[in-house]
């Protein structure tokens, strides 16, 4: 068991080296082996493979049957004792015994499955709250470097009102801008915290790094067609498993349900001695009960039950396939918005630099200047966001895909 369960608990290993911009593979394989959801649907498989035991075993034990009279003969005037013991044990049909093995192992199967989607949920929260905090880290650092570019921009204006070359009112507009930039950079910060917070909250496993300054790899192309794709998160799919053995489950106990509707016998053996043993009996007895008509309203209910879990079943497999729908879509659309969004900070930060410069050599107006500074920062937080928005969409669909962590359950 003990050994089922470490092979069950996942050796999450990375196919190859370890990406960058993602928390070392080690450290995800413990975390996610340490998260509640994950620790309580391997107690599942316990508390399954427990039933399945308790359903081959059956429901009907053997029953001790004791008895003792006192017999009294008048006309002679004589008592006698007399005692009886008896052993009897109610006796499954053949054919419910096969069923009872079978919903022991289809529950033991829905509970392997079930492991399976907390270890995946598990780690798609891991992954969300990972790029939540990247991309606050990375709005806090762009916003650092505007500062410091503001502050520098804001020096050079003063020296520029101070040799008598530039208006009051340019530094006026240059330091109000510093401060605007200043206040989205404690902002930035704080939201950045808040995320590393609820993050080492859920993962304390995993260490943050230090330095958030790191460059994020640019995302790459997804490759193959959106069909493949689709095929391989609908086959390791954890979710529709597990409505299919659900599904599974209901039928069986369909059929177990209807065998009930013919009673199990009870068969017995006993002994007794009467008249101070003078008469010595020995028996067998059958029991056969009746059947009534709530075994037959039990057996309507168990197919019932399955037709809803059919039911269910169809309906997990709509949502995954168009949830598996949307993570395509969305790994393949987040990208060339990304290099939309690269291209447009590009062009803004051009038409900074020439600005700058012509204002520098006062051919250039200030204010206009600072509104192109403004967009360019609104373009670069932007194409920013949408790079780990990328990264994060790719990582997702080759998470449900099963190809960025191995999670399976065998």
């Amino acid at each position: 068991m003990k050994r089922l369960l470490i092979l069950l608990l996942f050796p999450l290993t990375v196919c190859a080296a370890d990406p960058t911009d993602l928390p070392p593979a080690a450290q995800v394989e413990k975390a996610l082996r340490a998260h509640p959801l994950v620790r309580g649907a391997a107690a599942g498989i316990q508390v399954e493979e427990a039933n399945r035991d308790r359903l081959e075993a059956g429901p009907h034990e053997f029953a001790l049957r004791l008895s003792s009279q006192q017999r009294r003969d008048r006309p002679v005037d004589i008592s006698y004792r007399e005692n009886e013991v008896g052993l009897e044990r109610t006796i499954r049909l053949p054919g419910k015994a096969a069923r009872d093995s079978a919903l022991g192992a289809v529950g033991i199967e829905h509970a392997r499955f079930a492991l399976g989607d907390a270890l995946h949920e598990s780690a798609r929260l891991l992954l969300g709250r990972w790029f939540e905090w990247r991309r606050e880290a990375a709005a806090a650092r762009q916003w650092a470097r505007q500062v410091e570019t503001l502050q520098r921009q804001h020096e050079v204006v003063g020296k520029r009102v101070g040799a008598g070359d530039a208006a009051k009112l340019e530094e006026l507009l240059s330091g109000a801008q510093l401060a605007q930039a200043q206040a989205q950079l404690a902002q930035a910060q704080g939201r950045r915290d808040r995320a590393a917070t609820e993050f080492s909250q859920s993962f304390p496993e995993i260490a943050l790094p230090a330095d958030v300054t790191l460059a994020t790899p640019e995302p790459q192309a997804i490759g193959e067609s959106a069909g493949t794709w689709r095929q391989r998160i609908l086959k390791h799919n954890h979710e529709l498993a597990m409505a299919r053995s659900a599904a599974r489950r209901g039928q069986i106990m369909a059929q177990r349900l209807d065998a009930e509707r013919m009673p199990d016998p009870t068969l017995g053996v006993k002994f007794g001695s009467e008249r101070d043993g003078q008469e010595r009996i020995v028996g067998v007895q059958l029991t056969i009960p009746l059947p009534g008509s709530g075994r037959a309203a039990s057996a309507r209910a168990g197919v019932a039950e399955a037709d809803v879990a059919a039911a269910r079943e169809a309906m997990v497999l709509a949502r995954v396939e168009a949830e598996a729908q949307r993570t395509v879509s969305l790994a393949h659309s987040t990208r060339g918005q990304w290099q939309r969004l690269e291209d447009v900070a590009l062009r803004m930060e051009e038409n900074v630099r020439l600005l700058e410069k012509a204002w520098r050599m006062g051919e250039g107006q200030f204010a206009e200047l600072q509104a192109a500074r403004r967009q360019a920062i609104e373009a670069r937080l932007a194409a920013s966001q949408a790079r780990l928005e990328a990264s994060e969409a790719r990582y997702r669909l080759l998470l449900d895909a099963h190809q960025l962590w191995n999670m399976e359950a065998d």
